[in-house]
């Protein structure tokens, strides 16, 4: 899929919303990407899953045993990465502030693991999520997203994304006179 494909996927399914937002990291936004719009379609979904598949390595690729995606955001992609990839998925919760498997999820000792995102700002989500996985004994061999905002992120595992937005963000107290004037709101899923 070229760029220009992958933004009018979001711009049809009205996904690419324009205003003052509250990103999870605490940062501030202009423009917002609500993915679970995007991915409400299970076609849509498909397609950039398998577009997304396609970016990865072969060599990674190859080893992939399972996939596992942070809940909330992560969790639609992250199955349709795992139906892409012919391997099962599963989600990270944290209930208590703190990624864990649950709902009887495990991994097996050394398992090679995917981690999928929605998208990728600070890269802060994503470390916790591999922190979890290695805590639980698998080994993240790679990371995909849909979208990577360009947050000038380290994930320490090679990362792919479906496509790069660079998309400014600003600290609360350092805002555009422009963004300040539009009352914030919060579209995801974490509290700030």
């Amino acid at each position: 899929m070229t760029e220009d494909e992958i933004l009018a996927e979001f711009r049809e399914a009205e996904a690419l919303l324009e205003g003052h937002f509250i990103l999870s990291s605490g940062l501030r936004s202009a423009r917002y990407l609500q993915c679970a719009r995007v991915l409400m379609d299970p076609k849509r979904a498909s397609r950039l899953a398998e577009a997304l598949a396609a970016k990865i390595d072969s060599s990674v690729r190859d080893s992939i045993q399972v996939v596992v995606s942070p809940a909330m955001g992560g969790v639609i992609i992250g199955h349709e990465m795992g139906r892409a990839l012919g391997k099962e998925a599963m989600f990270l919760e944290r209930p208590d502030g703190v990624f864990h498997f649950r709902r009887g999820f495990a991994l097996e000792p050394g398992a090679k693991v995917l981690m999928v995102e929605d998208i990728v700002t600070t890269g802060l989500s994503s470390r916790e999520a591999i922190k979890a996985v290695n805590d639980a004994g698998g080994e993240v061999v790679g990371e995909v997203s849909l979208i990577d905002r360009g947050g000038g992120h380290t994930l320490g595992v090679p990362y792919w994304a479906l496509m790069k937005l660079e998309i400014p963000t600003y600290e609360a107290d350092a805002l555009p006179p422009e963004l300040a004037a539009i009352p914030a709101i919060k579209p995801g899923s974490r509290a700030a």
